[in-house]
């Protein structure tokens, strides 16, 4: 096809195209596409117009020219936005004031082949059936508006004449279905004996081609395929996609069964190798009774873990207790204020439930066992068991990083004195001795 070849719009597609238009009573501003099919320099090409409407009158105007041999097409006056869809210029018509920047009267040739290749009723599609290559293509009977992607298809697969007159054109372009439409009379006749069931449901590719294979029903095999795509699409089953890697439409089946779902099996696997039982044993892998041994199962784990958790909790407290005393030099009561070092992480959590701050949480309790700063309760000498001010204080730096009281506010001037001036050089000299 050449540009210079493209002609005006005949004059019967112009009126076919008016009356159909005015026909479905649209807005005057709505965007609306037609397509008609004629020859451009030899070539089948389909010509998209569009068509507006502006004081009682329906204007139209070329704006794509794709041919059934080309992988490129001409355009005109057409944008595509990527919110807004296509957009049409008509300021050469008159019906704007002012110029679209997109807009110039002229044709360019454009790629790839789908460019400007909007949706568009097609208003003669019987002209297809005159040129002889394509007289039996049943393209009229295609309800669909990729025309040319038929006709093409057509070429490599003229199965799609048989699958359109089954008025499968919902499948007529899958080429798993055509190949196995020309390999199989079989699946030809089964297309035929199925063709109402197949005609509106919006069955997979994947579920029509099994359903012949297996012989089972449609509905079942979808719902097996929904739950493939739900399982395959979940980020969070990674692992148990791998675990179930080679069988997965048997653990499917078995999901379905049980009537539970995959992320009750995740934890029910999790459960199970959390406590060292073999789930390549069949029995272990898929039990037949699934809510009763997740139920079992999920509860040891539980059990299991409070156990180790509370060992866990132990060996802490005893490692808290064990820097507590490494560094229990550090305490220090001769004159009116006493400094007193953590003991257990229950001694932060009180610290800070009766001081009003973080002490007890955000990690601190942490950083104490890990070495990296210890804490420190100011308290008078009358009253040792009273919290008073709270002290973190760097084992690296040998400094005072945070002193504060209640609500952390700064404590008084002679709090600080003590803090700066008695404790800190003293815990330095301690500091020595401890490393030496």
């Amino acid at each position: 096809m050449k540009i210079d070849k493209i002609k005006p719009i005949p004059k019967y597609i112009a009126k076919k195209i008016i009356k159909l238009d005015k026909s479905r009573n649209l807005a005057y501003n709505q965007k609306r596409f037609y397509a008609y099919f004629t020859k451009n320099d030899g070539e089948l090409v389909k010509v998209t117009v569009a068509a507006r409407s502006y004081q009682g009158q329906v204007y139209l105007k070329q704006v794509a020219v794709h041919g059934v041999d080309s992988n490129e097409c001409f355009a005109r006056d057409i944008e595509c936005h990527y919110i807004a869809g296509y957009m049409v210029g008509w300021y050469d018509m008159g019906l704007t004031k002012q110029r679209s920047w997109y807009e110039d009267g002229k044709w360019y040739r454009c790629t790839p082949e789908k460019a400007f290749d909007p949706f568009a009723i097609r208003i003669n599609p019987e002209y297809i059936t005159t040129i002889p290559e394509f007289r039996y293509s049943a393209v009229e009977l295609y309800s669909y508006e990729n025309t040319l992607k038929y006709l093409r298809t057509y070429r490599q697969y003229p199965e799609v004449e048989f699958i359109t007159k089954l008025g499968l054109s919902n499948i007529a372009l899958s080429k798993q279905i055509l190949k196995l439409a020309r390999e199989s009379k079989a699946f030809r006749k089964w297309l035929g004996k199925n063709r109402l069931s197949l005609r509106y449901a919006p069955y997979d590719i994947k579920v029509i081609i099994d359903a012949f294979k297996t012989k089972k029903d449609f509905q079942s095999l979808q719902q097996l395929q929904n739950k493939r795509k739900e399982f395959y699409h979940a980020s969070s089953l990674e692992n148990l996609r791998a675990f179930v890697k080679g069988e997965t439409d048997k653990f499917l089946a078995y999901i379905e069964k049980q009537k539970t779902n995959f992320y009750s099996y995740n934890d029910y696997k999790r459960a199970c190798e959390y406590l060292g039982i073999d789930m390549s044993i069949e029995k272990n892998r898929y039990p037949h009774d699934f809510k009763r041994w997740h139920d079992i199962r999920t509860d040891e784990y539980r059990s299991e873990q409070a156990k180790r958790d509370e060992e866990n909790r132990k060996q802490f407290y005893d490692n808290f207790r064990a820097v507590a005393e490494k560094y229990g030099a550090l305490e220090f009561d001769k004159i009116g204020f006493v400094c007193i070092i953590a003991k257990s992480p229950t001694d932060l959590k009180n610290e800070g439930r009766l001081l009003h701050h973080c002490v007890g949480g955000m990690g601190y309790d942490q950083k104490f066992v890990d070495e990296k700063s210890l804490i420190f309760f100011i308290r008078t000498k009358e009253s040792p068991e009273t919290p008073l001010v709270t002290v973190e204080y760097s084992i690296k730096e040998k400094k005072v990083l945070q002193c504060y009281g209640d609500h952390d506010t700064k404590p008084s001037e002679e709090i600080l004195s003590f803090v700066h001036h008695k404790w800190l050089p003293y815990a330095k000299r301690q500091m020595k001795k401890i490393a030496a």
